[in-house]
């Protein structure tokens, strides 16, 4: 039972009267029901990687920031890439409050998303790299958005996870591959047999290090190999993903040299997938070990 300054808040009951009774009478809870204080409880939420306090809050009609922004914020992952989690969560809050209120379905900003990311795809691939940026940010922010507003308005389905989670899944290695191909337009065009090289280690590397991610889940309790330490949650923040990877492009296009950003996302593809695969291998040594592989977090 979820408490706020010693009140009852919400319980999972078929009758409340009992639970209330003996609470106020100071009575142990009927059901077996533990108490959860909202001021000094912190909850795990592993589908959202991260331990957060419950939240009460009263609801004023003429004034609702407050609701929305914990509601927001209870909707946002605690583990994910560092452009995520600092850099545009306010822009995507008000962006979610506006298509909440305009009564967009978290369906419909994915489209408009995939819309912007097959953009993106055909920029970089004719060169025209920094209009391709700006509609790859644009997707970025709007694939943070969608998320967001299928768990604040209560609309998550499954067709929607498997839309928005497929595009994320699938679309990295064909901006990587449009990029590539960019660079001869764009007047810094790699040697051919080199080119190619790089692009397998990034596409190869990407998709070894989803393989790791999903065998640690399958071996771990499904638990995600990001959230077992520390060092993995911080990692994550910069690994090479989409977002941390665009960083390092934007980078180089910024000096005009967009075959340097695709020569270092080579690199820092294959240090992360070194580095995951080293934390699989420890995770298994320690599993063998007779250690339990449990998540920081709790």
């Amino acid at each position: 039972m979820l408490v706020k300054h010693g009140a009852p808040v919400l319980a999972h009951v078929s009758d409340a009267a009992p639970v209330v009774a003996a609470s106020e009478q100071g009575r142990p809870l009927p059901g077996g029901l533990d108490v959860v204080d909202a001021d000094t409880a912190e909850l795990a939420y592993f589908e959202l990687r991260k331990r957060e306090r419950p939240f009460v809050v009263p609801l004023d009609p003429d004034n609702p920031a407050a609701v929305e922004r914990a509601a927001y914020d209870a909707a946002y992952k605690g583990v994910t890439d560092i452009l995520t989690l600092y850099l545009w969560r306010g822009a995507a809050f008000h962006l979610t409050r506006w298509a909440a209120q305009a009564g967009l379905t978290p369906n419909a900003v994915t489209a408009v998303g995939a819309f912007f990311c097959v953009l993106a795809f055909y920029l970089f691939w004719i060169g025209s790299y920094w209009p391709g940026v700006a509609a790859g940010f644009v997707f970025m922010v709007l694939d943070t958005v969608d998320g967001k507003l299928a768990r604040c308005t209560g609309s998550s389905s499954k067709w929607g996870n498997v839309f928005d989670h497929g595009i994320d899944l699938v679309h990295p290695p064909f901006w990587w591959w449009a990029w590539g191909h960019g660079l001869e337009a764009y007047g810094t065009e790699l040697e051919p047999v080199y080119a190619t090289v790089l692009l397998w280690v990034i596409v190869g590397g990407y998709v070894a290090q989803r393989l790791i991610e999903g065998i640690f889940m399958r071996r771990f309790g499904r638990m995600h190999i990001h959230v077992w330490r520390p060092i993995d949650s911080r990692f994550r923040l910069i690994t090479a993903r989409r977002n941390p990877n665009m960083v390092i492009l934007v980078a180089a296009l910024l000096f005009g040299r967009p075959d340097v950003g695709f020569e270092l996302i080579a690199l820092w593809t294959l240090v992360s997938l070194i580095f995951h695969a080293v934390r699989l291998a420890q995770a298994k040594a320690a599993h063998e070990r007779g250690e339990p592989i449990v998540s920081w977090l709790g």
